[in-house]
């Protein structure tokens, strides 16, 4: 029986970074894996018809090329095969009546063409993002590192003695603004506030949750920086890249590796077992699980406190998701033609109509007219279709987990609220007709079809719970100091030599990685120190 220097439950992007930054501090890992395919939400298939390849979950990497594990990764990364496609036009909106917006990475053009649309709303565009830019010290501390930790305190620290206690604590006022009020406030044109609310979406949240204007400016800052990278040949091919880093370094993978329960001894964890009896023993065990998962099933009920274990069954999840895959055999004929060249273009009826999903979703209907994410991914990289195909990423972000009636009461929903494949296709037919709508050759174009529901989403990986592609609802209770549970801080755990990370932990969701590096820069600091 071997016995590594960690061992690492999951292999989404956090468990990837994890190791990967491990096995470059000179530390033996081993990464287990449930399912017959590495990657946890990066996955790359054949799905429908041949030539066409669909990220089957995750897509675009603007997190990760944002984060600390991509600037300690990034050339080994690439000089293992990875490689980003991306231009200048990373999001849209397209409104019922046909108008649409662009948001370029150019600051000058979106100024000049929300000024365009209605005066000023480019200047209040400008100065959300000078916002953005004069408060990234205190900004990204807090969203990026561990909260509990001293450089936070610091950042805190030299931001009070800079500025003074008043005007430090009124940064959290505007920080805590929902997006619907922050639009309304400064933003007079409908379709700039249709182009900016979807994306609180994309952050697990809705234009009414605290918090969601600053997501919002912080994500449309992100969008301008860095655009949406989408990963050349299909994201499986970042699991390739880091696993070619990882073995590189004597790390290994093991699949159909479902871990049953963490072995403790004396108060720490020593190892894991499968539901096959495999053992594998490690000096640290990172789980990238959900807390249900953590305190619910692997450990033993005397290895966490009764208030800890409650805690954890009353973490909530968010609003499902649904997914549609479509190969078409020629590119959509989008009412302007430029719309082609968005890679993700989100159809809505503006402020009020992603307000209305959110609300019918969370109340466990079908909405009537749901926000769509429509990534295109062959406008950067066309070798994800045959030559004149195209493929289409559909991403339905407001679907209830449970489904208890239909908002346009057309649809019979099953009376145990589960989705059947039959509730399934009948809603994704709905989603498809209103894109046809504005895509009138769409329908005669596809030539394959797959449609992942939120159970789907569930069955393929364990922390989707419900189809919440963020392992948690990210409301403020859920978030930053309280996440994943106020009864533990950052990635610790109550067991020693025991670490949390994953999506349902601090940072939060996203293809970002930054908690799995976060634990491993950490271990492999603690270990130097202890060699030394």
């Amino acid at each position: 029986m071997s016995t590594y220097d960690a061992v690492i439950v999951g292999s989404g992007i956090n468990s990837l970074v994890c190791a990967a930054v491990l096995a470059r501090r000179g530390k033996r890992v081993c990464v287990l894996e449930r399912n017959s395919t590495l990657g946890g939400c990066i996955r790359t298939e054949a799905l429908n018809a041949p030539g066409y390849l669909h990220d089957t979950l995750s897509t675009a990497h603007p997190l990760f090329v944002t984060s600390p594990g991509y600037a300690e990764l990034k050339d080994e990364l690439h000089q293992a095969g990875l490689s980003y496609r991306n231009n200048s036009t990373p999001t849209g909106v397209l409104l019922p009546d046909n108008r649409s917006l662009i948001l370029s990475t150019s600051r000058e053009r979106n100024v000049s063409t929300f000024n365009t649309l209605a005066s000023g709303d480019g200047d209040a565009f400008q100065s959300a993002m000078q916002e953005v830019e004069q408060n990234a010290g205190l900004v990204f501390s807090l969203l990026g590192n561990e909260l509990w930790s001293a450089g936070v305190a610091k950042t805190v620290a030299g931001r009070l003695w800079k500025q003074g206690v008043h005007d430090t604590v009124a940064f959290f006022s505007p920080a805590l603004m929902s997006c619907r009020s922050w639009l309304e406030t400064r933003v007079k044109s409908d379709l700039v506030q249709a182009l900016l609310a979807p994306w609180v979406l994309h952050t697990g949240l809705g234009p009414e949750s605290a918090m969601s204007a600053l997501m919002g400016k912080v994500v449309a800052f992100t969008l301008e920086a860095v655009g949406l990278p989408i990963v050349q040949g299909g994201n499986a091919r970042t699991v390739d890249a880091f696993r070619r880093i990882i073995e590189s370094r004597g790390g290994t993978f093991h699949v159909n590796a479902d871990v049953e329960d963490i072995l403790v001894e004396g108060g720490s964890a020593r190892g894991v077992r499968t539901r096959d009896n495999r053992v594998f023993m490690g000096k640290e065990i990172i789980c990238n699980v959900t807390p249900g998962q953590l305190y619910g099933k692997l450990l033993a009920a005397e290895h966490v406190p009764p208030g800890l274990r409650q805690q954890a069954a009353e973490y909530r999840y968010g609003k499902g998701n649904m997914q549609i895959h479509l190969a078409l055999s020629a590119p959509p004929d989008w009412p302007q033609k430029h719309l082609r060249d968005v890679i993700y273009l989100h159809l809505t009826s503006g402020l009020d109509g992603v307000s209305r999903a959110v609300s019918e979703a969370e109340r466990g209907l079908l909405p009537a007219e749901g926000t769509i994410c429509v990534a295109q991914p062959c406008t950067v990289d066309p070798s994800r279709s045959p030559a004149g195909g195209w493929v289409l990423w559909i991403q339905v972000p407001e679907c209830p987990r449970q489904v208890k009636g239909d908002a346009l009461g057309e649809i019979a929903v099953p009376a145990d609220g589960r989705w059947t494949a039959e509730l399934r296709d009948r809603y994704a037919d709905r989603i498809i007709d209103r894109i046809a709508r504005q895509v009138p050759n769409l329908k005669a174009s596809v030539v394959g079809r797959t449609v992942l529901s939120p159970a789907d989403l569930e069955s393929m990986n364990v922390n989707l719970v419900g189809g919440d592609p963020y392992s948690g609802e990210c409301s403020i209770d859920q978030f930053m100091f309280w996440r994943p549970v106020p009864g533990v801080k950052d990635h610790a755990t109550p067991v020693k030599h025991l670490h949390h990370i994953g999506a349902s932990t601090h940072p939060g969701p996203g293809l970002g990685g930054t908690s799995g590096y976060h634990v491993a820069n950490a271990l492999a600091k603690k270990r130097a120190k202890s060699n030394s």
